[in-house]
């Protein structure tokens, strides 16, 4: 077994899979922390704290942070979620302690100084506005808020241009010292490594990593419900979606392996009947994703507005029919497809390290190859067809921007699926 885990006195875990056939190595520090714990006032300061974590520490300023990972040859990365936030690097083998040496000096040491958070609240401004702009993105942001308004879950990860120019530095200390702490984080490397290094240079260099006790995020509630926005654009971006389950239930495989066979790839049936049959979309895909306490299902499609009538019918009927009528042949080509994935996710250091630091943030151990696959493969035809069952029997969530058209609204769809 190539994957190995210390636990520090602290709490702090390390884990890391050793890659003989690589020469480089990925680290990275994953926070249990993201969008959904965040209060009212503190919207969008989850993705602010990982802007300013570049911006200087006490020991190098932003330009010297850049500079160091540089001149060995890696890079600095990182990127918040809705329940987790990751700081990544990828050095050569031999570098892995400065690679350690850095995540540690900007999650523990930065400064946060006055004048670079000025500067760096008008580059997310200037993200904000992006995202406006991105009518497939927005969708999405339009979609999660419908589903769950009012709700941290439910916002935008980047904030909103008002509560982003309130924050200021004590703002962000009071984050940091309340989610950033040994027990709600992983250090996760893979590539070109020896366990022992890491766990000595990530016992060193996180030292000062408070021992603070978890704060776990507001429970979730999904509502459901219909937000259409006409916008002059080309097409109409569409996100129709339900309560999905928890990456925790039981169910959770049998929920991904259905979202696949619905809309997972182009031998899909919403891709043959929508697209490849009656030509109504040029995009159309499905999407599966789980939280710790509830998930969401449903499609996305971009379409002219002559068909946007036509289409949100047709994907309804499409989805009913899989969750009544998968074959087995549909359900072994989703499983192939998802076994796939999970290896793919095996051959890349970054990937790797990811996927082993969020299996320990979730279930506190890894999940190994052998026990995904297994538990693909256990999964029978019935099972799946009856979670998509379940799945759209949920109240609908349905967002639209663009020349909408007569899409249908919420309460028509769950007229329309009644007899799911």
């Amino acid at each position: 077994m190539s994957v190995e885990i210390t636990t520090l006195a602290s709490g702090l875990r390390i884990v890391t899979d050793t890659m003989p056939q690589v020469e480089t190595t990925s680290l990275g520090v994953f926070i249990g922390t993201g969008s959904r714990h965040e209060n009212e006032a503190e919207h969008g300061l989850s993705h602010l704290l990982e802007h300013m974590a570049f911006k200087g520490t006490r020991r190098r300023d932003a330009r010297q942070i850049a500079e160091e990972i540089e001149n060995a040859g890696g890079d600095l990365n990182a990127a918040t979620g809705v329940e987790q936030t990751a700081y990544y690097a990828r050095v050569l083998a031999a570098d892995c302690d400065l690679a350690i040496d850095i995540l540690a000096d900007i999650l523990t040491d930065s400064l946060f100084d006055k004048d670079e958070l000025t500067r760096e609240k008008n580059v997310i401004l200037q993200e904000i506005s992006a995202a406006e702009d991105t009518p497939d993105d927005l969708v999405f942001e339009i979609f999660n808020h419908t589903a769950f308004p009012d709700q941290p879950i439910g916002r935008a990860i980047l904030g909103t241009p008002e509560t982003v120019q309130n924050f200021e530095k004590d703002h962000i200390d009071t984050y940091l010292k309340r989610h950033y702490n040994t027990h709600n984080t992983v250090i996760a490397a893979a590539g070109a490594l020896q366990h022992l290094e890491i766990v000595e240079a990530a016992s060193q260099h996180f030292a000062s990593l408070p021992e603070n006790p978890l704060q776990p995020a507001p429970a979730a509630r999904y509502v459901g419900g219909s937000r259409l926005l006409k916008r002059k654009l080309e097409q109409a971006h569409i996100v129709l979606g339900f309560e999905g389950l928890s990456f925790l239930d039981p169910h959770n495989y049998a929920a991904y392996l259905f979202a696949n066979a619905a809309g997972g790839g182009m031998s899909s049936r919403l891709f043959q009947e929508l697209r490849e049959k009656r030509g109504l979309a040029y995009s159309i895909y499905t999407f599966n994703w789980g939280y710790a306490d509830t998930g969401l299902f449903g499609f996305y499609a971009a379409c002219s507005q002559k068909d946007s009538a036509d289409l949100v019918p047709l994907a309804l009927d499409c989805l009913t029919e899989t969750a009544h009528s998968l074959t087995l042949p549909e359900l072994q080509r989703a499983k192939a497809q998802m076994k796939v994935s999970l290896l793919t996710a095996l051959e890349s250091s970054s990937a790797r390290a990811e996927q082993i630091a969020r299996q320990v943030l979730i279930f506190g151990r890894e999940l190994t190859r052998a026990e995904i696959i297994g538990k693909i493969d256990s999964i029978e035809l019935e099972e799946v067809r009856a979670t998509g069952r379940k799945l759209l029997r949920s109240k609908p969530a349905i967002a639209a921007i663009g020349p909408i058209g007569k899409i249908m609204s919420a309460e028509k769809i769950a007229r329309h699926l009644s007899g799911i």
